[in-house]
């Protein structure tokens, strides 16, 4: 998986495609990225104490890798090639190829 932790990356697909944000976790195991603002849905949390009330909070739940590209300095998505600087892998933008 390309996309990593602190990424700033556009939706390319679902109910929330064009919305932008930073990569709060990314999930290897599951193909899939929590970014900060998007697939944000409404829970209903029951009281976990006798006495308060329960309450509706906000939950960003994950959205499938696929369905996200990485931004580019300009704003706009582009794919990620790696190349060897000194030794060292870098990620590298497709479109610019300047490095991430």
């Amino acid at each position: 998986m390309k996309i990593k932790k602190g990424d700033n990356v556009i939706v390319l697909a679902g109910k929330d495609k064009g919305k932008t944000g930073k990569v709060l976790r990314s999930l290897p195991s599951l193909d899939k990225v929590i970014v900060e603002g998007v697939n944000v849905v409404k829970k209903h949390q029951k009281s976990r104490q006798q006495g308060k009330a329960g309450e509706i909070i906000d939950r960003t739940l994950p959205i499938h890798v696929s369905n996200v590209a990485l931004m580019d300095k300009s704003g706009k998505a582009t794919r990620l090639s790696s190349k060897v600087v000194n030794g060292k892998k870098v990620r590298v933008s497709v479109k610019s190829g300047e490095e991430i």
